[in-house]
Parts: structure tokens; C-alpha cells; sequence
């Protein structure tokens, strides 16, 4: 019958996820998320949007939709951090972030009213935790890695300190940012509604730049200046949370300050460790012989 060769705005949203590199695996649990976070309606306008940021002049002629219609479904659906919003020289100028690290994040990084976080939680548990396919994918899949680790600059000594460029110093992405906003940690609260939360800070997700400065426009994160990101990665120094962030090395959106029972990329890189025996490092561990045989004995 016609009816069942035609894709639903679902499921085409989720062929245009898929033109990412990380992908979004298809499965029963993505589409109810999705459901959750789109209408039908937006997921099928969403589905035809370019891959590069675009204009709403670009967006009304894809949908084929007067400009101040589509100004205003954009506008609502940048509102609930399912697009990311800049200014660019007095113009808006939107992009489609991938669903990690993306708009699976800024779905549970304020408390809101608008979808059941408790239930969207188990949702992202079964389809990341327990069915494990988008996160194998994401984390094991390709060469490149969605992400990086920032050194632990708290135990750099000053000669160690030389041989570490600016781009593997969280304290430097901080400093060098446009915009900084810190947001509730989506790891975190997603586990806090499986009661599996650690004690570990909520409030410290950091995000930079464009990023960041659509996320204040729209209340999921609160803009903090460069004295107050430091002390919150302090705070995260004290909580030995581990510096995870965007792996690119200039205008770094994102750095989560991940504990090894919450977040996915910690999670991942235990379970799938088998797929990447090896990652590739500047750093080189010695074993200090005399603070092992301390240990040892005591």
C-alpha cells in the first residue's frame, strides 16, 4: 500500500542526522526521543536543512514558506535548543548541531516544564546506556574522535608546564573565549532521574563561543566572565572530574567535566575500550617508583 512507502518527518529527520559523521543509530528508542523533542511537522522541516549554517532567507526558500514563517518556526525551535542561533554581521544565521554533542545535551541542561525530563532521561539511558549502538558508534567509530581530554594542569610542574601548548589547556580555551556559560551537566541530571547520580557538581557544563552565546540568548546556560569559569574549573580539579571537550584545537564549544559513573564518553571509553586499545597521546605516564613502593607497602 502507498501509505507504508512514505517516510514519516521522523524518519527522514533522522536520514538527515545520519549525513553526520556520528550518526544517530535508528532504533524504536531514538524515535520516541524524537517525538519528545519535535513535532512531526518541525522534525519534517528540519530533515531539509543544509548540513552549513544557513539564513532564514535560505531556510524559507528549502521549505518553500514566506520569510516571516519560517523566521518564526526557527526562532521556536532555536528557543528550545534544537538549533544553534549567532549573529553574523546583524543577520541570524542558524546550524543544526548533531544529536551529541548537541541538542541530546541541551535538552537536559536547565530543569524545564515544557518536556517530562524524567521520562526523556530513561529514554537517552536505554537507547545510550543499554542498547549501545549510537554510543559505540560515536565513541569507536573512525579515526577521528568526537572529543578530547584537556591536561590536569594542577600537576604540571614548571618544567613539565613548557612542553604543553595552549590548546591542551582548558584555563587557555577559557580565557580565549567570546562567550563563556556554564549549564547543568547532562550526564548528571540524566542520571539523577535514574537515581544513579554521584555527588559530584551539577552546575558545571561549559560551554564557549557561538555555542554558548545562543545557549544564553535562550536561558540553558547562564554567562559567567573568565574569573568565575576558573573557579568552576577549579571546583572541578577539587572533584577530580576529568576535562572532555570538543576535538578541535581553536574556538572549543564545549568541555564537559566528566565523573567516570555518569558520563557517557568516561562510560564508553571503559566498556569499548576492546574497539581502541590504543589512543594516541603527547603525554607519557612514568611510574614514580618511590610513590609506588610507598604505596605498596602501606
Amino acid at each position: 500500500m502507498a501509505h507504508n512507502t512514505i517516510k514519516s518527518g521522523y524518519s527522514r529527520l533522522v536520514d538527515r542526522l545520519n549525513r553526520y559523521p556520528e550518526g544517530a543509530h535508528p532504533s524504536e528508542l531514538l524515535f520516541k526521543i524524537l517525538k519528545m523533542l519535535f513535532r512531526e511537522k518541525e522534525a519534517a522541516l528540519v530533515s531539509l536543512l543544509p548540513i552549513k549554517p544557513f539564513t532564514a532567507k535560505k531556510a524559507s526558500r528549502v521549505w518553500q514558506m514566506d520569510l516571516a514563517s519560517a523566521q518564526k518556526v526557527l526562532n521556536e525551535l532555536a528557543g528550545r535548543a534544537i538549533l544553534v542561533d549567532l549573529d553574523q554581521n546583524g543577520e541570524s544565521v542558524y546550524t543544526l548541531p548533531p544529536p551529541m554533542a548537541g541538542f541530546f545535551e541541551f535538552s537536559l541542561m536547565r530543569v524545564r516544564d515544557d518536556i517530562d525530563q524524567k521520562l526523556l532521561s530513561e529514554l537517552f539511558y536505554q537507547y545510550l546506556n543499554v542498547e549501545e549502538d549510537f554510543i559505540r558508534n560515536l565513541f569507536t567509530r573512525g579515526e577521528t574522535h568526537l572529543g578530547r581530554t584537556f591536561v590536569h594542569e594542577p600537576v604540571l610542574s614548571n618544567e613539565n608546564a613548557l612542553h604543553v601548548l595552549d590548546y591542551e589547556r582548558a584555563t587557555k580555551v577559557i580565557k580565549g573565549a567570546s562567550h563563556r556559560a556554564i549549564g547543568m551537566c547532562y550526564c548528571r541530571h540524566k542520571m539523577h532521574h535514574m537515581d544513579r547520580a554521584c555527588d559530584a557538581p551539577m552546575e558545571i557544563c561549559m560551554t564557549f563561543n557561538t555555542t554558548a552565546s545562543s545557549l544564553i540568548k535562550h536561558g540553558f546556560a547562564r554567562r559567567v566572565d573568565v574569573a568565575e569559569g576558573l573557579d568552576i574549573l577549579q571546583l572541578a580539579y577539587e572533584h577530580n572530574l576529568v576535562q572532555f571537550g570538543e576535538n578541535v584545537k581553536e574556538k572549543v564549544n564545549f568541555i564537559c567535566n566528566c565523573c567516570g559513573c555518569c558520563c557517557e564518553a568516561m562510560i564508553a571509553a571503559r566498556r569499548f575500550a576492546i574497539f581502541n586499545p590504543i589512543h594516541t597521546t603527547n603525554f607519557i605516564p612514568e611510574i614514580n617508583k618511590k610513590i609506588a613502593s610507598d604505596v605498596e607497602s602501606a
